[in-house]
């Protein structure tokens, strides 16, 4: 075993542990069981006949963040960042960063044809790309004090209470209806503001009374920094865990749990600094704190780190990957995870040695990630880490299943919950339909052939 292979340890340790987890979680809380009812035009049920069903998409969401789309210095590049994420999402993070979304009061950038910011695509743009591929939109983040915009900073509390209301408004208007969750509060443990609201005891709480004003049939989502979220001992006293019971019982309606999960550690650090997050006991146990609320755990951010482009370096990555989506696909609050930035090279450097990363990565500027935490490298070619996400959503945790009805024409099966394609041959006739697995419905199916 190398150095950096050591960082797997605790996985290998509590391998039986996890291996069992994981097949009992996947087999009962992200399947169900289906009927498909063949019946005639005259409603008479027809056996033998053949169905096909076809697995088109999960009910759970995997997704990215989308902040770099159309913002390459390529065509190519562009085109080949779409593909990506659309081969592979079925959800986006869109940045709602209100520094960047209206960084003159009056003028927001919700359009197309906005004016350009790094990193930062125009609204509207963001949701023509998900809907043309059926991905599912998500908000971030509505009241992220650090990043409000300069011409609050200076404004009484009220009146930044004033602008966020009209914020709060012109979002709702524009994007409720076609944005299901709303991320409301994040990372609230800066240690100064940039607004003066920020210091005000009511800040969370109000936030969500607001949202919940004008988004009142959103999920309203909270989020927190991954230290908070992982790192903390795991108990009800925990600052996180702590905060959001204290805002709950003043009334304000949290209705998903957002756990960001960034592994931002130097290499010579990482097997120190990884011994809680990269512990599936660990991991499991924060799970099964906050599912306490008895609300929905949000995945929200992901990154892991090959710290290069050799090939043992990604393949520990695409091991870390596989690993982590299997945990969290298997907790039955878990409904959402979200890697952070899909593609290497264009994310903010945590690291402060700048210098010395310039001089090892002479092909990358300034503003590159140097932890190559993407799941495409620079160029856009698909590291093992996307290619082994791919291989579990698409493959491993896929069903599809050739059918004959029964006597009383009915076709059972188990598959994955979401959305199928069905195919049905008797008689000399072929029909199609499709049909939703659903984790909340009873799952009996007709058709008439």
């Amino acid at each position: 075993m190398s150095d950096r292979r050591k960082v797997l340890d605790l996985f290998d340790l509590h391998k039986d542990f996890v291996d069992e987890k994981v097949a009992y979680g996947i087999e009962h809380y992200r399947k169900g069981d289906a009927r498909i009812t063949v019946l005639d035009s005259e409603g008479k049920i027809i056996p033998d006949a053949r169905v096909k069903v076809k697995q088109r998409s999960h009910e759970f969401r995997f997704g990215a963040n989308i902040f770099m789309l159309d913002e390459m210095e390529s065509d190519e590049k562009n085109e080949a960042y779409k593909k990506y994420f659309a081969d592979l999402f079925n959800m986006a993070t869109l940045p709602f960063y209100w520094d960047t979304l209206e960084p003159e009061r009056g003028k927001p950038r919700y359009s197309k044809d906005s004016p350009k910011i790094y990193r930062r695509p125009a609204i509207d743009l963001c949701i023509e790309f998900c809907e043309k591929h059926g991905i599912e939109p998500r908000e971030h983040a509505l009241a992220y004090d650090n990043f409000f915009p300069k011409w609050l900073y200076n404004a009484s509390v009220d009146e930044v209470k004033r602008e966020f209301e009209r914020r709060c408004s012109e979002i709702s208007e524009r994007y409720a209806d076609k944005i299901p969750t709303i991320e409301v509060t994040n990372e609230m443990e800066w240690r100064s503001g940039r607004t003066k609201f920020y210091d005000e005891p009511d800040y969370v709480e109000w936030c969500f009374k607001t949202a919940e004003k004008y988004f009142p049939n959103n999920k309203l989502g909270i989020n927190e920094h991954s230290a908070l979220a992982w790192g903390d001992c795991c108990r009800a006293t925990d600052k996180y865990y702590a905060y959001i019971e204290a805002n709950m019982l003043k009334g304000a309606r949290i209705d998903a749990i957002g756990m960001q999960f960034h592994l931002f550690n130097r290499l010579e650090n990482e097997y120190a600094a990884t011994r809680r997050m990269l512990n599936p006991k660990e991991l499991y146990a924060h799970m099964d704190l906050y599912s306490n609320f008895g609300k929905p755990l949000q995945i929200t951010e992901v990154t892991v780190p090959a710290y290069s482009w050799e090939e043992e370096d990604e393949e520990i990555q695409a091991e870390i990957a596989e690993k982590l989506y299997s945990i969290w696909f298997s907790h039955p609050n878990v409904e959402q995870i979200i890697y952070w930035n899909l593609v290497d090279g264009y994310a903010y450097c945590w690291d402060p040695d700048l210098e010395k990363i310039r001089a090892t990565q002479g092909n990358m500027t300034a503003g590159e990630n140097y932890y190559h935490g993407g799941l495409l490298r620079f160029d856009t070619t698909p590291k093992p880490a996307y290619n082994r996400i791919k291989e579990l959503i698409q493959k491993k945790w896929h069903t599809e299943e050739d059918l004959v009805t029964d006597e009383k024409g009915n076709a059972d099966f188990r598959g994955f919950y979401g959305e199928y394609d069905v195919e049905i041959t008797a008689n000399g006739k072929t029909a199609t339909k499709k049909i939703t697995l659903s984790s909340k419905s009873e799952n009996n199916e007709k058709v008439i052939l």
